[in-house]
């Protein structure tokens, strides 16, 4: 078995990987690494959950070590752009872990907070910056920051950029670059315009790639219920009342929806939160760390909201509502099944979701059992009294935003941060499964799907 002693990286490197337990590599990791380290371009297609992030972490703290200096004031030696700032978050505490033995400085810019703690970092100087691509623009427009001196350079989750309208932002970032660089460039699709965003950024590059994005997760078992749409809540609850159900992730295609759906299950007397793009920082902070915790048995959360968010022991994912872009199905039920461990997906389809349906088995290759519950009235857990009601999940509602609290350039607002979150990093060893749902049942073979834009959060 292939180690981490086995790829090159620091000592100081290796150590925090063995505090933390991480013995093996994932596949990304084992291909990237050793072509990172020789300072190649890397192209990686890879989906969330399959520890890209410490495939192009580990590499560049190695080298920032082995460049031993400290960085100028409002410089920045490596700059990671990622789409949302979950994602971004949970990247800089990545780059923390991975170097705690390091003395790196490594700091976040988004939006949804205020810019004085931000430049404040930047005036510094960083090792590390991790950025969503609009704050950071604004941030060179005031001139606080300089990446004339940035040698290492990594996108992360291009497509859901894409997806964004982050790809002009980008191309203005990049322009800032010193030609003489290293990059990295991850996504799970490759679209036209993404492809063409690689090849203006990379240099000879070597492609890897992993589990592409057409195929589920082998851990998962899926299962449909067939049901009319209006009885969906009141099933939900009942679902939730079963106490295997001890860390579920209730998607919705709206914040609109998801805020209802979070109020319903709080009404049945289950302990849930809302998140998504119009929540503030705070209350998108208070769901996560409640649901991390195990206080929160269920985040009802929209696709965008989700997207980078990794929470360890997740059982269950319900797709209240089947999304309009299949390759999104495939992300969402990965929020389940991580790092060996097993997982259930069940999927709510009133009748007008039967082409959505349709579309994710013919993108998966797989046909997905179904059980037939239409004509029947879902028996709800009984309401809890109004005096213990927890606080309700519409309170007033903020302006809308991006998923990273940001608007593309050319829109106005930007948005708070929420909670670390994202991939897990390199695989422990002796993960442990989970018995799957008694109704559900594993999934079939599956190849990649032709890459579609998803809808704004």
């Amino acid at each position: 078995m292939t180690t981490f002693d086995d790829l090159g990286l620091a000592e100081v490197i290796l150590r925090a990987f063995r505090d933390d337990g991480y013995v093996s590599p994932t596949p990304i990791q084992l291909k990237a690494i050793p072509l990172a380290l020789a300072g190649r371009d890397v192209l990686g297609l890879a989906q969330t959950g399959t520890g890209k992030t410490a495939a192009f972490a580990a590499p560049i703290i190695h080298r920032l070590l082995a460049e031993r200096r400290r960085p100028a004031p409002k410089t920045v030696r490596a700059l990671v752009l990622a789409p949302t700032r979950e994602l971004a978050a949970q990247i800089a505490d990545s780059f923390r872990s991975y170097g705690r033995h390091a003395r790196l400085s490594v700091a976040t810019v988004f939006g949804g907070v205020g810019y004085g703690p931000q430049t404040q970092a930047l005036a510094r100087g960083l090792d590390v910056l991790v950025a969503t691509p609009g704050r950071l623009l604004d941030h060179l427009e005031r001139r606080a920051v300089d990446l004339s001196h940035t040698h290492v350079a990594v996108l992360d989750e291009a497509d859901h950029m894409l997806d964004l309208g982050f790809v002009k932002p980008i191309r203005q970032i990049l322009s800032r670059l010193p030609k003489d660089r290293q990059n990295m460039f991850f996504s799970a699709t490759m679209p036209g315009e993404i492809s063409g965003l690689a090849a203006e950024m990379l240099r000879d590059p070597v492609q890897v790639s992993v589990a592409p994005v057409a195929k589920t997760a082998d851990r998962v078992a899926q299962s449909v219920i067939r049901i009319e749409a209006g009885a969906k809540r009141a099933l939900l609850a009942n679902l939730l009342a079963d106490a295997s159900f001890e860390r579920t992730i209730v998607f919705t295609r709206t914040k609109r929806g998801a805020d209802r759906v979070a109020q319903h299950l709080l009404d049945a007397g289950v302990d849930a939160a809302a998140i998504h793009g119009n929540k503030s920082q705070s209350q998108r902070q208070r769901a996560l760390d409640g649901f991390r915790a195990g206080a929160t048995r269920a985040l009802v959360a929209t696709d965008i909201a989700a997207r980078g968010i990794d929470v360890d022991g997740v059982t269950h994912v319900v797709n209240f509502e089947l999304p309009d872009v299949p390759e999104a199905y495939v992300h969402r039920i990965g929020r389940t099944a991580r790092a060996g461990a097993e997982g259930i997906a069940i999927s709510l389809c009133a009748d007008d979701e039967r082409d959505l349906l349709r579309a994710i088995e013919r993108l998966t290759r797989q046909v997905i059992p179904v059980e037939d519950r239409r004509g029947t009235t879902p028996i709800a857990p009984a309401p809890r009294a109004h005096a213990e009601r927890g606080h309700s999940q519409h309170g007033h509602a903020e302006r809308p935003r991006g998923a990273d609290g940001e608007r593309p350039r050319g829109a106005q607002g930007r948005g708070p941060r929420s909670a670390p979150s994202g991939e897990r990093g390199p695989r422990r060893a002796g993960a442990q499964g989970r018995p799957a749902h008694a109704h559900a049942s594993q999934p079939s073979g599956a190849s990649r799907g032709r890459s579609r834009r998803a809808k704004a959060d």
